[in-house]
Order: C-alpha cells, then structure tokens, then sequence
C-alpha cells in the first residue's frame, strides 16, 4: 500500500486544529467545575488536559475560550470517548471527547 493511500485513509471528516487555549469542564449533574487546557478541536470533537482523571462515558459540558478575549468560543455538550494516563513525571492527563451538542450562551 502506498503512502498516498494510507494518508487519505487516516482522515478524518473535519480537521483537527491545534489550539491551546484555555477549557472549563464540568461534570453534568455536579457542581465542581475543572480547569484544563483544549489541546485540539475539531467539528466533531476535543481533546483535554486536565489534573483529575475523568472516566469513560461521562458527560460533560466543556466551554472552550477564545485566547482573544471573546467569550466562550465554543460551549458544548460532550461525552468522554478517550482516556489517556499521565506521561511519567505529569500529573496530567488528557481526555478525548466527543461533542454531543453546541449550547448557545
């Protein structure tokens, strides 16, 4: 198989943008809200630093800010599909999620 083939592929239906910015997470159904970091972003979904480990198949609402000051870039309903541990040495720990449903502020 050649390289063109695999790298069509390996796409995904919407890009994924690396962004960096800051998210607030919060457990649907609890009030303690989480601070992290949205590593990337996509039509379909995220991907979040985070310092406590959240398991699979919770729901979450996730606000991601806009690093330009406007107020919230995306709010958004989200389940999470991915849980990967912390590197040696982290103590954090990123989730993949899956964005459910966009909530209008």
């Amino acid at each position: 198989m050649n390289s063109f083939h695999n790298a069509y592929s390996e796409k995904r239906d919407f890009i994924r943008m690396r962004v960096d910015t800051p998210a607030k997470v919060q457990v649907q159904g609890e009030s303690i809200d989480q601070e992290g970091l949205c590593k990337d972003l996509s039509g379909k979904g995220m991907l979040i630093e985070l310092t406590q480990p959240i398991s699979l198949g919770t729901e979450l609402i996730v606000t991601v800010q806009s690093s330009h000051g406007h107020s919230p870039m995306i709010k958004a309903r989200c389940i999470v599909m991915r849980v990967e541990p912390p590197e040696e040495g982290s103590d954090r720990t990123c989730v993949g999620v899956n964005i459910e449903e966009l909530i209008k502020s």
